[in-house]
């Protein structure tokens, strides 16, 4: 298990730019496979994209390839979502999440156990 906090968000304007970060503690976070999600009021939680234990590989939802990019930093026990050209269907409480990386059920959102608390984004003129 991996206890993991999120920050970074915030108020931001449409076509604006915002970075969340993810700080988690523990052993394991190398070994994890990291991913965000995100919920918007009225509608259930939705998978935004995830990366593999090294940092080698991603995984998008459609509505924000291209937009959002994920990284991570093992060295720091890390977690980062890029996001650019925001939408205000963006507008989302998000959440950082990580799963045992066995096989590629990580790339698409499946059997993340360990969950942050959440970071509310907004995004409107």
């Amino acid at each position: 298990q991996v206890q993991l906090v999120e920050s970074g968000g915030g108020w931001v304007q449409p076509g604006g730019s915002l970075r969340l970060s993810c700080a988690a503690s523990g052993r394991t976070f190398s070994t994890y496979a990291m991913g965000w999600f995100r919920q918007a009021p009225g509608k259930e939680r939705e998978f935004v994209g995830s990366i593999n234990w090294d940092g080698s590989r991603t995984s998008y939802a459609d509505s924000v390839k291209g937009r959002f990019t994920i990284s991570r930093d093992n060295a720091k026990n890390t977690l980062s979502l890029q996001m650019s050209d925001l939408k205000p269907e963006d507008t989302a409480v998000y959440y950082c999440a990580g799963r045992v990386q066995i096989g590629d059920a990580w790339k698409a959102g499946v059997g993340f156990r360990s969950w942050g608390q959440g970071t509310q984004v907004t995004v409107s003129p």
